[in-house]
């Protein structure tokens, strides 16, 4: 089999037509067509194009493929199970507007003890509130509205987080942050350390160094969902340009008066 029949075959997979693979990793529909079913030659057959490294390396990544399989040493396609075999690819449920474009859904703070057990329940997910942003596209996105002071310095009470799914515990990158959703600790704002591969578990720390935030460990097996933080947007307004500037007159107007008056003397 070759690795144009591989790719087919991880569509195929995931249930996705060429368009939709395509989107998935970041290409146009052609290149995935031209490499599934080739380019018309003139004299009617077909030729197939070898996918370059970074299609190779985005379908890897995105589908959670074991590189053996597309370069011909493995029969099996997907990557070692997580210690967590609950974890999914995928979020159980998700809202969809009119057009069939996922929503984003909104996490409000008084919604956070419902979605514990709500996730996963098509009738909850979408009485939440949700929108649309079509800048935020290849994955699904959920936003949460922060709560507590544990990521001040970061972010702050009441600031909403964008958070991409991660399909993988094993692609968790170290020292971003992320939205975790666990049994035990509910929906926590953390920056992780990913030591799934080493010991199942993840290291969740504060920004907040004031010494009322720990950093401690959570088991694989108990994390339900987990949302890579992508972009924000706070209630934090920065101080206007001009108030420093006027800051710096004063002081300047302060530094020469005290001179003349030192003269004067």
């Amino acid at each position: 089999m070759d690795i144009s029949e591989k790719i087919k075959n991880i569509r195929d997979y995931h249930k996705l037509n060429n368009l939709s693979f395509s989107k998935r990793i970041g290409v146009t529909g052609t290149t995935v067509d031209s490499i599934v079913n080739g380019r018309p030659q003139s004299d009617g057959s077909r030729k197939k194009t070898k996918p370059g490294y970074d299609v190779l390396t985005a379908i890897i990544n995105e589908f959670n493929i074991n590189p053996d399989y597309l370069f011909g040493k493995s029969e099996v396609m997907l990557r070692e199970d997580l210690p967590n075999s609950n974890y999914t690819g995928t979020p159980q449920v998700v809202a969809t507007n009119t057009s069939g474009e996922e929503n984003i859904v909104f996490v409000p703070t008084q919604a956070r003890a419902g979605y514990l057990t709500g996730y996963g329940d098509t009738e909850y997910i979408q009485n939440l509130p949700s929108f649309h942003m079509p800048h935020l596209r290849h994955g699904s996105f959920r936003c949460f509205e922060v709560q507590g002071n544990s990521m001040v310095r970061t972010f702050f009470d009441g600031d909403l987080v964008f958070g991409q799914y991660v399909e993988n515990l094993y692609d968790v990158k170290d020292g971003r942050v992320y939205v975790i959703v666990s049994k035990n600790d509910g929906i926590v704002l953390k920056r992780v350390i990913n030591r799934i591969q080493e010991r199942g578990k993840l290291i969740l720390k504060s920004d907040n160094k004031d010494g009322n935030y720990p950093t401690y460990t959570i088991n694989a097996d108990e994390v339900m969902e987990v949302w890579y933080v992508t972009m924000y947007a706070s209630k934090q307004m920065p101080e206007p340009i001009d108030v420093y500037d006027r800051l710096h007159d004063l002081e300047s107007q302060i530094t020469i008066l005290k001179e003349q008056v030192t003269k004067e003397k």
